[in-house]
């Protein structure tokens, strides 16, 4: 059974930069395209990033473009997340999703997730 494990969230302030990681197991990592989405409180869950299955393709949403980068390490079956110039509004519940096959930015396709990971940006 797959599981994913999310780390790196915290509390940080307008600017800061954050790194969350992702580890997967129990599955064979390259055969999983690899996504982060988000959830604020009152608020649906929402498309931040996703990376192929050899990270040859990604793409961030538009409300996150220019400063967020979604990486993989194969070797190590772990997926990032760079966060840089963080943003009040960015404050939500981060979640890493796998899907078996093609990327994808629809949350209801992906097959396995994490717990979340909390990233609160103050003002």
């Amino acid at each position: 059974q797959v599981q994913l494990v999310e780390s790196g969230g915290g509390l940080v302030q307008a600017g800061d930069s954050l790194r969350l990681s992702c580890a997967f197991s129990g599955g064979t990592f390259s055969n999983y395209a690899m996504g982060w989405f988000r959830q604020a409180p009152g608020k649906e869950r929402e498309f931040v990033a996703v990376i192929s299955l050899s990270s040859g393709y990604s793409y961030t949403a538009d409300s996150v473009k220019g400063r967020f980068t979604i990486s993989r390490d194969n070797a190590k079956t772990t997926v990032y997340l760079q966060m840089n110039s963080l943003k009040p509004e960015y404050t939500a519940n981060y979640y890493c999703a796998a899907r078996s096959g093609s990327r994808s930015s629809s949350a209801q396709v992906y097959d396995y997730w994490g717990q979340g990971t909390q990233v609160t940006v103050s003002s």
